[in-house]
């Protein structure tokens, strides 16, 4: 089955970094969700605007339809998004991938202080509060319409501590041939 690997988390927690190694570790396709972004959406946000909901769910739909071409290839991904809100994952989850999330979590104060060393990114430091105010956190307590496809990462670990625990469990689901259920 194709498979979907979701590097999410806030704007500056290390996702396109992360995605892109493992991509390459795994040999598999590499997709930024930032590059869906309109025009105007990164303008926006350069600015210092947060997006409105319209502006994601458009941003989102772009991104769907891309996925699902990759997918009538069969061609397994590693997509950095950041998946803010559960109906923005519950989008990637529809797709037909057999999809595996991993969140990366941190502090607004560790991932500030990450940003501000940043450079060539659209999405300013001023900007973070409000990801973090639209953060929907995973509920991972294995209840009815929890989301247990989801691999909470801690990101106050070192990169190579942080790319050896997402391998590991991306190599098991891959060789185990795990299939997620969710509920959607």
């Amino acid at each position: 089955m194709t498979k979907l690997f979701i590097i999410m988390g806030v704007s500056g927690s290390g996702k396109s970094t992360v995605a892109e190694q493992l991509a390459e570790k795994l040999d598999y396709h590499y997709i930024d969700a930032d590059d869906f972004h309109s025009e105007s959406a990164k303008l926006k946000m350069a600015a210092g605007e947060a997006l409105t909901d319209e502006l994601r769910a458009q941003w989102m739909e772009r991104l769907q339809r891309f996925l699902r071409q990759k997918l009538k290839k069969k061609q397994s991904i590693v997509l950095a998004n950041s998946a803010l809100k559960k109906v923005h994952r519950d989008m990637l989850r529809v797709l037909g991938f057999n999809a595996c999330f991993f969140f990366l979590e941190g502090s607004e104060n560790l991932i500030a202080e990450r940003m501000k060393k940043r450079s060539a990114h659209f999405f300013p430091v001023a900007l973070l509060h409000s990801q973090f105010q639209s953060l929907e956190h995973p509920k991972v307590s294995q209840q009815v319409g929890d989301e247990l496809d989801i691999i909470s990462i801690n990101i106050e670990q070192s990169r190579p501590s942080i790319m050896t625990e997402i391998e590991q469990v991306a190599i098991k689901f891959i060789e185990n041939n795990l299939v997620v259920s969710c509920v959607v």
